[in-house]
């Protein structure tokens, strides 16, 4: 119970912070939002995007699931991605993974966990196409390289959906991004460049490339 109590009152003092900064606060915010940017995460708690990017409330329109997989029958994933698309019109879709991701871990061996492990089939996927690359690495470096190409996937899965193929052909945006934040210094590592049509998108495709990543 003592927790719950912390958390309450920790909601007064956030409430208290915001309005000496800016006393209207909050009724601007009861009026809308318009966030710039969507932001696909994994639901992993040390990684908040409004902390870890110094946004506020509102700057952020956010998705998290485990590993911060773009599937293309996710129906959750993809009623976010169309209404920040065609209506919030948002500007930026980042896919932001992170080292030492639970879900990446799980999905290198082959210890079964159950009904995540059809979740996470994906990116065992991405482990057997790119294990030439994969095999000579210390299991450290396996680790984090398999987390920067799972996120490199998932941005061209991104770049794949009707949502996102309509809105390159109506505005030429939005730009997508593949980011991956270091838990352990925490800082954001950039891993594609700024994709807003198909010809960038190919870039990172594995089938026309076969490997990618900075």
């Amino acid at each position: 119970m003592q927790y719950i109590k912390d958390l309450l009152e920790n909601n007064k003092q956030f409430v208290e912070e915001h309005l000496q900064k800016d006393p209207a606060f909050f009724e601007k915010s009861a009026q809308g939002q318009q966030p710039k940017m969507l932001w696909i995460g994994c639901a992993d708690s040390r990684v908040p995007p409004n902390e870890i990017t110094k946004t506020d409330p509102g700057e952020i329109f956010v998705h998290r699931n485990i590993a911060n997989l773009v599937v293309q029958t996710d129906m959750n994933m993809l009623s976010v991605l169309q209404y920040a698309v065609e209506v919030l019109k948002v500007e930026h879709v980042v896919v932001c993974g992170h080292y030492g991701c639970g879900g990446v871990k799980a999905a290198m061996g082959s210890h079964q966990y159950g009904l995540i492990d059809n979740w996470l089939r994906q990116i065992k996927d991405t482990q057997n196409y790119y294990w030439q690359q994969l095999s000579s690495l210390s299991e450290a470096d396996r680790f984090n390289r398999l987390v920067e190409l799972s996120v490199i996937e998932q941005v061209y899965n991104l770049g794949k959906t009707s949502i996102i193929q309509n809105a390159w052909a109506e505005r030429n945006g939005p730009f997508l991004h593949g980011w991956v934040y270091d838990i352990g210094s925490g800082y954001i590592k950039t891993q594609t460049s700024m994709i807003n049509n198909e010809e960038t998108l190919k870039e990172v495709c594995k089938f026309e490339m076969g490997i990618i990543g900075h």
